[in-house]
């Protein structure tokens, strides 16, 4: 079952802003809209993704298509109680991940089968998912089981933080999902990007 990517080469300059962009656009170009972005996420939208989690009670933090790590960058060192467990598919991401983030758990797997990562690594509970996914070009199917499995492990007060860079366009789409559904606006992302922080699953409607 396909999924989607978004992270790094072995040569000098990994994890340099300019190697980065450079990685995201080459396969932009390859896999199209089986990459999220063209280049990847600004600190200022990596910062928006996060802002708001309680580092002190999160236990567990899952991101989805970390790509090349700003979000990650954010995540890792918050707090030494949160475990942060990171799923990319692409494995040339995944080796540029593992070298910048060595101490973080990192793993080459496809969404679709997210249930079966989490178990084997005996995840039952998650405070907060972060998804760089570009969920609205997944099938419907594979959305649909994606999320059912995310709402079946999210913490009570959880929250499903999903990245864009299309502002507003897919707020009805998320609002399918779950009864609370914010938009944070981030100007200074090239383009304007921003993110979803969604809560409450509601079932699958259409």
């Amino acid at each position: 079952m396909n999924q989607i990517s978004h992270a790094t080469n072995e040569e000098p300059g990994v994890g340099s802003p300019l190697a980065d962009r450079w990685l995201f656009l080459s396969k932009f170009m390859k896999q199209g809209t089986a990459i999220a972005a063209v280049a990847p996420s600004s600190r200022w939208l990596a910062r928006a993704v996060v802002a708001g989690i309680d580092f002190a009670r999160a236990e567990c933090i899952v991101e989805l298509g970390a790509g090349t790590g700003p979000v990650t960058e954010r995540l890792v060192g918050r707090s030494p109680s949160s475990r942060v467990v990171v799923l990319e598919r692409d494995p040339e991401f995944c080796r540029r991940l593992r070298r910048r983030f060595p101490t973080t758990e990192v793993v080459e797997a496809d969404v679709a089968n997210l249930a079966q990562v989490l178990d084997e690594r005996g995840v039952h509970r998650v405070d907060h998912f972060l998804s760089g996914l570009p969920l609205p070009s997944f099938p419907p199917t594979l959305r649909d089981g994606l999320l059912e499995t995310v709402s079946k492990r999210l913490a009570a007060q959880g929250t499903f933080r999903q990245l864009t860079h299309m502002p507003w366009v897919y707020y009805p789409l998320y609002c399918r999902y779950f009864d609370h559904v914010e938009f944070r606006l981030v100007w200074r992302n090239l383009p304007p990007g921003g993110v979803y922080i969604c809560r409450d699953w509601r079932g699958i409607s259409r």
